[in-house]
């Protein structure tokens, strides 16, 4: 159960960009622990430079972004659109990493490692280098590498934007067996809105650039979500709710 107190506080936050490009423009928003909000939105309405913002990345032009958690390596765990592995590294380096820029090594680090990438369904696969795997497989160890040092928060900028629809589909159904069992805080930025409500505890809406939150929707479906989830009556008139903010929040 989430707890009543945020661990994630937008207040009017904006970003204007050097060349006078305006991303984001009066951002209010509250996640509290353990929740699973998607941000849904057209391409270039700001959902990627708002993660940046929570992450630290980079600075809003106005307003404020304030976490319950600190940015220390490890609280924070971003996967982004493209796995970016190191590609001279095994599978477990590349999970690895955050510990090694953190400079902490041993046998209780590479456990935890293992642990990651097990968890991932890639058991069997530790001394592979990416080249030699799929690409559903490469995401799943960018998600190992952000889930090995169990941060508070997790930050996902469309990872399964790529991957064809049958590892979509099965990479949804591991993320949200993931946050079951680890319960971070996740925020997920999405295109789809059929993958926002079968993984979402809530949905945030944003309008075409400047992005601004114009609808915040709780996702009531039952918990775990399961494959036949998507063929149920309340899963589909979520999915026509969300599309109608959404074609809303275009029309803007």
């Amino acid at each position: 159960m989430a707890s009543d107190e945020p661990i994630l506080e937008l207040r009017g936050v904006a970003k204007r960009f050097a060349a006078g490009l305006d991303a984001l423009a009066g951002i209010d928003l509250d996640v509290r622990p353990g929740e699973f909000l998607s941000l849904l939105g057209p391409s270039g309405c700001g959902k990627s430079t708002l993660l940046r913002i929570v992450a630290g990345l980079t600075a809003p032009s106005a307003g404020e972004c304030r976490l319950a958690t600190d940015r220390a390596p490890g609280r924070i765990g971003f996967v982004f659109q493209d796995p970016t592995l190191m590609p001279w590294s095994t599978v477990t380096a590349n999970v690895l990493l955050p510990f090694r820029i953190a400079r902490q090594r041993g046998v209780e680090i590479r456990r935890k490692a293992l642990d990651a990438i097990r968890a991932v369904g890639l058991a069997g696969f530790e001394d592979a280098y990416p080249h030699q795997l799929s690409g559903g497989m490469r995401m799943r160890v960018s998600i190992a590498r952000a889930l090995v040092t169990d941060p508070e928060l997790l930050l996902l900028d469309e990872p399964f934007a790529a991957l064809d629809e049958i590892t979509r589909l099965q990479l949804n159904d591991d993320l949200l067996s993931l946050w079951g069992r680890h319960r971070p805080t996740i925020l997920f930025v999405t295109h789809s809105v059929f993958e926002s409500v079968y993984l979402s505890t809530r949905v945030a809406v944003m309008s075409a650039r400047p992005g601004r939150i114009v609808a915040d929707l709780a996702v009531d479906l039952e918990q775990p979500r399961e494959r036949s989830t998507r063929m149920s009556p309340a899963y589909g008139a979520m999915c026509e709710r969300v599309s109608a903010a959404l074609a809303t929040a275009m029309a803007a």
